[in-house]
């Protein structure tokens, strides 16, 4: 029996190789066997201010990346979640069933406020509204990076909650983490995680990067000493960093990058890694500039969201005759 996955992915700075090996690539994988729902979750990005032109290229760039990594809207639902609007109102709703010590708990929000003196309201409660992105649809999986397993957490502890006070209604949602690639570092410091808003360009690879440009970073990518190519996350984040990009891309296992390269030096690794990069994301690109250039993700966006909407609504209904509002006639 099919499972219903949900997931999406913040239309905030250039989606990364790290995006598209630990979210996008899994997202094809699994449209094939599920049922899946797939978002730009813009409301999300909104949680730190966004320049509003910037908002809505972004917002279309990803959605058309999806398309061009492979995700097919007739076998996908692919939307902007501000196009359904049940997501807002069941993320109100949930943030009322939710305790100010669990999103005091967040780690993502301790760290993005960190040394602010200011911080929005919106990035305090939005793993609430999280919680009612997956909740709406009744997941049963939700790919997720490490970092945001957490957040997962509270979902659960939110449906069961909600099940508890009001009577058995959500499912409980489980994570899929895949065993390999979730998680891709920054190349200027392989113990933190690549980041598309990062102030450092050179830092992460974005998929839109043309060839020359990806060369030129990872030849700039930061190596641990010696030069030997081995896996050792603990003594050689760096290498191991760029060998896990490599496996990705090329196919194959660490083992077999490892043997591959046993005795070979840094930099002829790094030139090949670039190779390897560039054969996937060059047909991606072209794909992608066609997608923008023909217009049709608005047509994809617009029936990705009327799908989603039918459930969400039929969703919502349940939750607010199980809190007990007065039904609209």
């Amino acid at each position: 029996m099919a499972k219903k996955v949900l997931s999406g992915i913040q239309p905030s700075g250039s989606l990364t190789i790290g995006n598209y090996i630990g979210a996008i690539k899994n997202y094809v994988k699994l449209q094939h066997e599920n049922e899946c729902y797939f978002m730009v979750v813009d409301l999300h990005a909104i949680t730190v201010p966004q320049e509003p032109t910037a908002l809505r290229e972004q917002s279309e760039s990803v959605a058309a990346l999806y398309i061009a990594a492979g995700i097919d809207p007739a076998k996908a639902n692919v939307f902007m979640q501000s196009h359904v609007p049940q997501h807002a109102e069941l993320g109100w709703l949930m943030t009322t069933l939710t305790n100010m010590g669990e999103l005091e708990r967040m780690t993502q929000f301790k760290d993005k406020s960190s040394g602010k003196e200011s911080v929005g309201a919106g990035l305090f409660v939005y793993p609430s509204l999280m919680a009612a992105d997956v909740l709406l649809y009744n997941a049963d999986l939700v790919p997720v990076g490490e970092d945001q397993k957490q957040h997962l957490e509270l979902t659960r502890d939110l449906a069961g909650r909600f099940n508890h006070r009001f009577g058995e209604f959500f499912t409980i949602p489980e994570p899929f983490i895949p065993e390999v690639g979730a998680r891709i570092m920054s190349l200027d410091d392989g113990t933190k995680k690549m980041s598309k808003s990062s102030p450092n360009a050179g830092s992460y690879i974005a998929l839109l990067d043309p060839p020359d440009v990806i060369s030129k970073k990872f030849s700039r990518a930061t190596t641990d000493s010696g030069s030997e190519i081995k896996y050792d996350t603990v003594n050689k984040p760096e290498i191991s960093n760029l060998m896990s990009i490599y496996a990705e891309f090329a196919g194959m296992t660490l083992q077999q990058v490892a043997d591959q390269y046993e005795g070979q030096r840094y930099g002829g690794f790094k030139k090949d890694l670039a190779g390897v990069v560039v054969a996937t994301l060059e047909p991606l690109q072209q794909k992608y500039h066609e997608i923008r250039s023909s217009g049709t993700i608005t047509d994809i966006l617009a029936e990705g969201a009327e799908k989603a909407r039918f459930l969400a609504a039929e969703t919502l209904a349940g939750v607010k005759e199980r809190m007990g509002f007065l039904p609209f006639r």
